[in-house]
Order: structure tokens, then sequence, then C-alpha cells
């Protein structure tokens, strides 16, 4: 039995969203140039192109991917017994990552059909939204090993990694407002924003974390 208890309620979504980008497979490989832009700098300008085909077919293939990655995690996981706890939430983020994925398929698929997509503003948008999300269900994630912040000390302390959890969820929904400006900020800012912002949501929930595993052990002693 999956410990996050799949319905139907819970991948019509999901799946829904995969069959749509599969099926859109066909048109935008029967429509498509020899060369499809697959890569954009953060001007917005792309510098990397694909096949029509591995354009086409990859990407869907690969959410396709992703979503069964979803379906074993929890059966990978030590710690699968605690999914069925923030089900509600990992059912969220895997649809929202499914989103995520078909919507930077088809801003592909109609660049690479010759629309003008701003593709230099809509994905920090995009960026921005999944940082929300992570960070309004951060909260809610239970001790695993395969997401949220996993460290031996979150791993080590149910206190430690609620704490953290907490504080990294608001880390999370200001990184995503902060990305999700670049899309009207200038050039040379979305560089130095991006690289605060990954080093905000990596360095500041470990080292709390740490902190917060050190004044715990240090209180048992006191009470030793």
């Amino acid at each position: 039995m999956n410990p996050t208890k799949p319905t139907f309620k819970t991948e019509i979504f999901p799946l829904a969203l995969i069959a749509l980008s599969i099926v859109a497979s066909f048109y935008f490989y029967a429509h498509f140039p020899a060369k499809v832009v697959t890569h954009w700098g953060f001007d917005g300008v792309p510098n990397g192109w694909s096949s029509a085909a591995f354009t086409a077919f990859f990407f869907p293939l690969f959410n396709l991917g992703m979503y069964i990655l979803f379906l074993l995690i929890p059966y990978l996981d030590p710690k699968k017994d605690r999914y069925a706890e923030f089900a509600k939430a990992y059912h969220v983020f895997k649809g929202f990552i499914i989103l995520l994925l078909t919507a930077v398929y088809f801003m592909m698929g109609a660049s690479g059909l010759g629309y003008d997509v701003p593709v230099g503003k809509l994905t920090p948008v995009l960026i921005g939204l999944l940082f929300i999300i992570i960070g309004n269900y951060m909260s809610k994630f239970k001790s695993n090993w395969m997401m949220g912040v996993r460290n031996p000390w979150t791993l080590s302390s149910e206190i430690v990694w609620n704490k953290t959890h907490r504080l990294a969820g608001w880390i999370f929904i200001l990184a995503g407002l902060a990305m999700a400006s670049e899309a009207w900020l200038p050039l040379s800012f979305q560089l130095p924003i991006f690289t605060i912002v990954i080093a905000a949501i990596v360095i500041i929930p470990n080292v709390y974390s740490y902190l917060l595993y050190r004044a715990e052990q240090k209180e048992k002693q006191r009470h030793q």
C-alpha cells in the first residue's frame, strides 16, 4: 500500500497534464523546424538548440518519469510510514512540479512554433511560484530521507526538524517573491538576486538546524 494513499482525486490532475503534453508532442513534432530553442540565458536570448524530435518527445517523457518517481519515493524511503502524515502536502507538491514542467514544455513548444514567448519574464515567475508553493507546505513535511531539509541534525531530532522547516518555509516564500520580481527588474539585478536566493535557501536552514541541535544537546546534558 502506498503511504501517500493516491486516489483518483489526487492523480487526475498530474495525469491529465502528462496526457496533454504527450498528445501535444505529436503536433509539435509535425510543425517544429529542424532545430528548436531549448535554452535561454538570463536575458531571454536563446543560447541552446535541440532537434525537433528531442524537443517534442523528450520533455513529456521526462514529465512522465518525474511522476513515476513521485509514486516510487514513498516506497524507497526508509521512513515511508511518515508520508501518511503529510500526504496532502506531498500530492500538492507533486502536482505543482508536473504543472511547472508542463508549462515550461508548452512555453518551449510555442516558441518553437514561432510565437514570441517572453521566456525571460515567464521563467522567473514560474520558479518563484514553485518556491512559494514549497514554502507554504514546507512546515507540513515530516521527518523523511527524500524531501525537505535533510541533514544529520534535522534527521536526529523531531524538534529540530519541525522548527527548521517552519523557518525554511518562510525563506522559500520570500525567495519565491524575490525570484518572481526578476521579471520586472533590470537584467543587471537578476544574477545577483538568483545567487542570493539560492545561497539563502541552502545555507540558512542548515546553519539554523545545526544551532538548534547544539542547543538541544546542551539542554539535555544540563538535565542529566
